[in-house]
């Protein structure tokens, strides 16, 4: 039986969750919480860091300069829509976003929230796991794999999962690191 579509999987699994944490306010500027931000540019939804330079200057501080001036209004607008809770500020050239300290009990609540993803994204690689079961004793049935093969095969299954579970725990204690530290 071949596990690569099952790895593959379970590997994109950790990389959206992965992508998600990157997205989580830690107290320090992370350019990738603008990442879901859209303005409305020439008649197109378009996401800001294709219409501005997004620097980071100082560890709180994130510096959003447009190309173009007559968007600076818009984006301004949108950093309001947005649920990131800051507030820009605009000095007519560009926009700075300055990310206020964390207390104790915001950080718990963030801990509490990247858990929660953690856990889901858990889930969602044993669902994977479920289907490479599936598959397995669908194979058995047809009478392309015997008693022990199918064994076999639920246990290199149950392997690779236990690996990509780890690694699922592996970057949530990193991220859970960072924010109880900043």
């Amino acid at each position: 039986m071949d596990y690569t579509s099952l790895k593959e999987k379970m590997e994109k699994t950790i990389s959206v969750f992965s992508e998600k944490l990157a997205e989580v306010r830690a107290g320090r500027a992370n350019p990738a919480i603008l990442n879901k931000i859209k303005i409305e540019y020439y008649g197109t939804q378009t996401p800001i860091n294709q219409v501005a330079a997004i620097s980071v200057p100082e560890a709180r501080l994130i510096v959003i300069q447009p190309w173009d001036a007559s968007v600076l209004k818009e984006i301004e607008k949108a950093i309001l829509a947005s649920d990131i809770g800051i507030n820009p500020n605009n000095d007519g050239k560009v926009i700075r976003l300055a990310f206020p300290e964390l207390n104790e009990e915001r950080r718990k609540e963030i801990v509490k929230d990247i858990k929660k993803m953690a856990e889901e994204t858990k889930v969602a690689v044993r669902n994977v796991r479920r289907e490479g079961i599936d598959l397995a004793k669908a194979e058995q049935k047809d009478g392309n794999m015997t008693e022990d093969e199918l064994k076999n095969a639920e246990n290199e299954i149950q392997k690779i999962t236990d690996k990509y579970i780890e690694e699922v725990d592996k970057v949530l204690e990193a991220k859970e690191k960072e924010v109880m530290s900043v």
